[in-house]
């Protein structure tokens, strides 16, 4: 188990958290307001160059051959950047933490995935000396057939969309190719229950939109030494993402944050650094490469688009009985962080409600769209939209008000969770009771007596047994790296048997220069 060490920070924070109602500022507000703070973009180095992309026209397509002689020879361009030129080109976000296959490359190089998709960098003088060469630049492509549609994906035959995953599904554990949850007997739930509700929800992709588009601007420093202004909103994982694709120590690398003029979870994909540094190697200047807004709307990641289907069955008083969830994340053409987010929906569900039998399937698949990535609590946000319009429809259907609904199926302190841990310090009946109360919204007496510290625990501590399944559903895979959320824990010794001759080491991971420290798994690594 982790511990979390909270007198280390004491002097840091103050977790009486009593600011609510208090006129407490911001420590960025003086900035704002006087037009001071700093922007990645108001550096202005002398003799910088700028950086712009050719993106791919197609959604799916080989690459048979590219021609950048006459962009090389364009007035003003420096340097034409492939991705031969990339020192370790193929890369996937959480690769850090040791999670996925490297599955994306920064410039495409025998095939485009996306329509956008980067394939050569130019790097000129101006804006408009780039674009100029750019248009110069001429592609040979093999259109393939493309596939957008989530279920369409995961059909036999389906256009294969990412290599990386053969079955155009995301793979844990080396072997599965989603994350399941099971609890209680659901097909049993639903026997017992009264009325049965199923729906299907359907989110969007949203853009970020934020004020300030994605870029960096990167500059040979001192020593060897590359010095980046971003306007990441992940300062130290782009730093490393950067060391790994580059294949230089971190502490080459020295990144500096400003003000984020708007992320929203849409600037820690490290899109924009890894090419202004191998600009500033190349060329031996600084390099801005800043992505315009068309660029922004169009081509940089969104948040994903959720698919879902909700099954339930509840007693005619009100209770659920039993709940199926199955939700389709839309990766776009590569992981990027929805990997992440299936996990995340997973650990959610079914929601902050006792249920006694649970029965959820959530899969990460690609498509060929734009990759998707974080946005204000992806993988939870569009789950509790479904779920909270499931619990609208099932007080409806029982002829219940949608409060006293949620009070009466809410976790009360010692029930047991769908993922086999016991509730702690819950609180929904007092908010909805609260939420009620402002909004003169209201609700018996009954309800109002409720608490989330009475009633719970007891026989709803109790772990139902779930049906055993077939193992013939998961799709075997090849080796792959495989996440451990906690510290491992010895084995036991085997029975002394003669044992073959240890297999030659592996070479070193690169440490990037230093020996670094997961706060995730507890050690250093």
């Amino acid at each position: 188990m982790l511990e979390l060490r909270k007198d280390i920070f004491a002097d840091e924070r103050d977790d009486n958290l009593k600011e609510v109602g208090k006129p407490t500022q911001r420590q960025d507000m003086l900035g704002h307001v006087t037009a001071t703070s700093t922007f990645f973009n108001d550096h202005k180095l002398q003799g910088m160059l700028h950086l712009k992309v050719l993106r791919s026209p197609h959604s799916h397509s080989r690459i048979r051959r590219i021609d950048a002689s006459e962009a090389e020879r364009h007035p003003g361009v420096r340097r034409v950047i492939r991705g031969a030129d990339v020192p370790r080109n193929l890369n996937t976000l959480l690769s850090l933490i040791n999670f996925g296959k490297d599955d994306e490359p920064t410039l495409a190089v025998d095939k485009v995935r996306y329509k956008g998709e980067p394939i050569v960098a130019v790097v000129a003088e101006s804006p408009r000396a780039a674009f100029e060469a750019l248009a110069t630049i001429r592609v040979d492509y093999d259109p393939l057939p493309a596939v957008f549609d989530v279920e369409d994906a995961m059909k036999p035959g389906a256009p294969v969309v990412n290599e990386t995953y053969p079955q155009n599904t995301f793979t844990y554990h080396d072997l599965y190719d989603h994350q399941k949850l099971r609890f209680g007997d659901v097909e049993r739930g639903f026997a017992q229950a009264d009325h049965i509700l199923e729906q299907r929800y359907q989110m969007s992709p949203i853009e970020h939109a934020p004020t300030e588009t994605n870029g960096s601007i990167a500059a040979p420093d001192t020593n060897g030494r590359y010095v980046v202004y971003t306007s990441t909103q992940a300062l130290f994982f782009s730093l490393d993402t950067c060391a790994k694709i580059l294949d230089v120590p971190s502490n080459k690398l020295h990144f500096v944050g400003g003000t984020v003029g708007g992320g929203f979870g849409g600037k820690v994909d490290t899109v924009t650094e890894p090419l202004a540094i191998l600009g500033a190697m190349l060329t031996g200047r600084p390099v801005r490469y800043l992505i315009w807004r068309d660029e922004e709307m169009q081509y940089c990641a969104p948040r994903g688009a959720e698919r879902i289907w909700i099954k339930d069955g509840v007693s005619r008083d009100g209770h659920i009985l039993a709940r199926k969830f199955r939700c389709i994340f839309d990766s776009g053409a590569y992981t990027r962080l929805s990997s992440y987010a299936v996990v995340k929906c997973a650990a959610h569900l079914p929601g902050p409600y006792t249920i006694p039998s649970v029965h959820a399937d959530v899969y990460c698949v690609f498509t060929n769209r734009v990759p998707a990535t974080a946005m204000r609590g992806f993988g939870v946000t569009a789950v509790d939209f479904a779920i909270e319009c499931q619990m609208d429809k099932l007080a409806h259907l029982v002829g219940m008000d949608p409060m006293e609904f949620r009070i009466l199926n809410a976790y009360r302190d010692g029930d047991m969770k769908a993922h086999r841990r016991e509730a702690k310090n819950t609180a929904l009946i007092e908010c909805v009771q609260v939420a009620a109360e402002k909004a003169n919204w209201r609700i018996g007496e009954q309800y109002k007596r409720m608490s989330s510290r009475r009633d719970g625990g007891g026989a709803r501590t109790a772990i139902p047994a779930a049906p055993r399944e077939s193992s013939a559903a998961a799709r075997p895979a090849a080796a792959q790296q495989r996440t451990t959320y906690d510290r491992p824990q010895p084995s036991p010794e085997p029975a002394r048997v003669p044992t073959p001759p240890p297999p030659a080491p592996a070479p070193a991971a690169t440490t990037h220069g230093a020996t670094r420290f997961s706060s995730v798994f507890g050690r250093r690594r």
